[in-house]
This record gives C-alpha cells, sequence and structure tokens, in this order.
C-alpha cells in the first residue's frame, strides 16, 4: 500500500490505471486487484467510484470482491499472517497452530491486532503439504510450525525492533 500519498493520489493512481485499459469492463478483477495493492482494502467508496469509472453497477463490483477470498473489504494489518486448513496441515495440527498464533497475537482468525501489525486468517490448501502444518506470513511460507517457541520466532521477524 502507498502509505504516503494522499486519497487524491490514490483516486488519480487509480483512475490512470483504469483509463489505461482498452478493455475496461473486461478488466474487472484486475482493476480491483490494483486498486487493493493502492489502498490496502476495498472500501465501499472505492467500489463505487471503480463501478462508475468501468460503466458497470455498483452491485457487480461488491458481488465480485464478497465472493472472491483474495479480496477484503476491510483493513488488513501490516502483516498478513495465513494459516493452512487443508487436509494434510489440518490432520498434522492446523488447529493447534491456529490456536497458538490466536494465543501469540491476542486475536481470533479473521481479526488484526490492535496496533495493525498482524491479520489472522485461515486459508484453504497452500499446496505445501510436506512441509505441513504451515503458515504463510505475506506470502513466505513457514512449514512444520508445530513448536510455540517456533511460532514465536517467525512472528519476531516481522515486529519492529524496540
Amino acid at each position: 500500500m502507498c502509505d504516503s500519498a494522499s486519497p487524491n493520489e490514490f483516486v488519480k493512481k487509480l483512475d490512470d490505471y483504469i483509463d489505461s485499459l482498452t478493455h475496461k469492463k473486461e478488466n474487472l478483477i484486475g482493476v480491483l486487484h490494483y486498486a487493493q495493492e493502492i489502498y490496502g482494502y476495498l472500501p465501499d467508496n472505492v467500489q463505487w467510484h471503480i463501478a462508475q469509472k468501468l460503466d458497470i453497477p455498483s452491485a457487480t463490483v461488491y458481488g465480485v470482491v464478497s465472493f472472491y477470498s483474495f479480496f477484503t473489504m476491510v483493513p488488513r494489518g501490516e502483516h498478513v499472517v495465513n494459516v493452512c486448513t487443508g487436509t494434510a496441515c489440518f490432520v498434522r495440527g492446523a488447529e493447534a497452530l491456529k490456536g497458538e498464533l490466536e494465543n501469540q497475537l491476542k486475536i481470533k482468525a479473521g481479526e488484526t491486532t490492535p496496533d495493525n501489525l498482524f491479520t489472522l486468517e485461515t486459508l484453504r490448501c497452500v499446496g505445501a503439504c510436506g512441509l505441513a502444518p504451515v503458515m504463510i506470513v505475506d506470502g513466505k511460507v513457514h512449514g512444520r510450525m508445530n513448536e510455540a517457541q517456533h511460532i514465536n520466532e517467525v512472528l519476531a521477524k516481522y515486529r519492529p525492533e524496540s
């Protein structure tokens, strides 16, 4: 997310991107990905703006945003922690991993820490079954996460130095 830009700069950047597209309506998902990249999430006003720019119903935009789990309508933390809940991870302790993360972060899955540093989420299989159970932090896979200390060590890498 572009933290240093003003809201007007975000809108201009999004508008410039949309204006550069040859087939605007057909690129809704790409536009949503780009908007989420700049805003960090897709609030109602951004969805409405995209609908206006693409000349499509805002309900269509909302339908896509709410259908695909990659998109979010609420701000996420600086670091997104995902716990794989696929079969291999589940069998090898994904629930215990999720519980330990909830304990260490003091939030439940689907929530963000009060300091906006971490968001904890679950997702389906990530294809790293041999490393089960796994957690993914900002896209980086961390495997064999069975010990509380190992989990704490990984989270410490993403915390600011005191």
